[in-house]
């Protein structure tokens, strides 16, 4: 009987309208109906056989540590509503709120070097490609033949009859 339902209810879960310009492949329609009953299959006992909480699987306390090292951790008594709790305190090794500025002294001594070096970098993002430029053309004389030409006189241009707002 569970297997009649399964295999009824698991066309709500495929689609059911299919374009005639795209015909159904036979072998992905059988995936489609497995993964669609499996589906329900797993809808269905969900539902009937609910998981209660000591069978769920609990990745709250999930340890990922499996190196070598120990984590020493201070125990403290903490005051809750109805009983007195004992935390492990940890030091905090994440994030660091030490300041790691060089001194203004040692910044102001090293601004000329870097200043330089800034200078440097820009004017060779300028001069470099213009050199490799005049590199690549130094032996065209496309320019000397365009310049070197004469051009023709322009025609002159007919003179326009006078109209009504001319």
């Amino acid at each position: 009987a569970v297997v009649a339902v399964l295999s009824t209810s698991a066309n709500a879960y495929a689609p059911q309208s299919r374009s005639k310009a795209n015909p159904a492949k036979p072998l992905a329609d059988i995936k489609k109906a497995v993964a669609s009953t499996f589906v329900a299959a797993t809808i269905a006992s969900n539902a009937i056989l609910p998981m209660g909480p000591a069978e769920a699987a609990d990745f709250a306390n999930f340890n990922l540590n499996v190196g070598s090292s120990n984590i020493i951790a201070e125990k403290v008594i903490r005051e809750g509503l109805y009983q007195d709790y004992e935390i492990d305190v940890t030091p905090q090794s994440i994030d660091s709120a030490e300041s790691t500025f060089k001194s203004a002294k040692e910044t102001k001594s090293k601004k000329g070097k870097y200043t330089a070096l800034l200078a440097v970098l820009i004017v060779g993002s300028f001069v470099i490609p213009m050199a490799q430029y005049f590199w690549y053309v130094r032996d065209d004389d496309s320019t000397e033949k365009f310049f070197g030409q004469k051009a023709p006189e322009p025609e002159p241009e007919p003179v326009k009859k006078k109209g009504w707002f001319n």
